[in-house]
């Protein structure tokens, strides 16, 4: 087989493996495979986002909680900045699911790509807002907030509906008790050796291995957007975009050919 010919093959494969992971039709394997992806993602935006702006921007409460704190303070400014950071992560949530509900109607194939290319979108703009940072600051930062913000309610919404809920990638919240849990039984001592009694209690290997790879992937991207920013600075995002814009690509440019063999 010549080189070209290998060459080729792989590039098909990558192609197909690209498409089943936003495919209409999901499986198990793609919605863990797509949100193992996506867990690394958040985990690299959301360490290279702090090391910029000094805040975390995934998680909501936190920042709820400090809405409250500064409310009961007198801090209302700090409240407000709490409640709008809040409010761009709910708009990002609502932005993926009007995205996904017309491109459903539209019986599109990139119903969940069209949201990751949003999303590359944002972080290329974070990354030109960041680079002028410091020229201006005071007008920036809460602008780069914001945007992390509303990028973080964005991507959690997609694997949100594509999981049916059963997988979360921007928080580890979730992640970590279910883990826990599962843990838990790992290591609980049955006094009954039946397995179908009504006491006895088995882990589930299958949701320990998830929890543990999200938790496992999230903490890799961490450490390698923290290294990649302060190796590259705010070029860091574009990598990262580079990667969302490939995921949603395959999809994207199937529904054009699509459109152009109906004209």
């Amino acid at each position: 087989m010549s080189t070209v010919m290998i060459l080729a093959w792989q590039s098909s494969m990558l192609f197909k493996f690209l498409l089943q992971l936003t495919a209409r039709n999901r499986t198990r394997r793609s919605n863990r495979q797509f949100g193992g992806i996506l867990a690394f993602v958040a985990g690299a935006i959301n360490a290279g986002g702090f090391l910029a702006v000094q805040r975390y921007t995934s998680h909501m409460t936190g920042i709820v909680s400090a809405i409250a704190d500064d409310l009961v303070v007198g801090s209302i400014t700090l409240a407000l900045a709490g409640l709008v950071s809040l409010s761009a992560f709910i708009a990002g949530a609502i932005t993926t699911t009007l995205l996904i509900s017309w491109a459903r109607r539209q019986e599109l194939r990139s119903k969940y790509a069209l949201a990751l290319l949003l999303e590359a979108a944002l972080l290329l703009i974070f990354g030109l807002v960041g680079a002028n940072l410091k020229s201006f600051a005071a007008l920036l930062v809460p602008t780069a907030v914001l945007l992390l913000c509303f990028i973080m309610g964005l991507q959690n919404a997609i694997i949100t509906k594509i999981s049916n809920a059963e997988i979360r990638t921007t928080h580890m919240t979730g992640v970590v008790t279910d883990l826990g849990i599962e843990l838990g039984r790992l290591i609980y001592w049955n006094q009954s050796k039946k397995a179908n009694s009504i006491q006895f209690v088995k882990a589930n290997t299958d949701k320990l291995f998830i929890h543990a790879s999200l938790l496992g992937l999230f903490f890799s991207g961490g450490i390698a957007g923290a290294v990649a920013f302060k190796a590259m600075g705010f070029s860091a995002t574009l990598p990262i975009a580079l990667l969302l814009v490939a995921m949603a690509l395959p999809a994207i440019l199937m529904d054009l050919r699509m459109a152009a063999r109906s004209l």
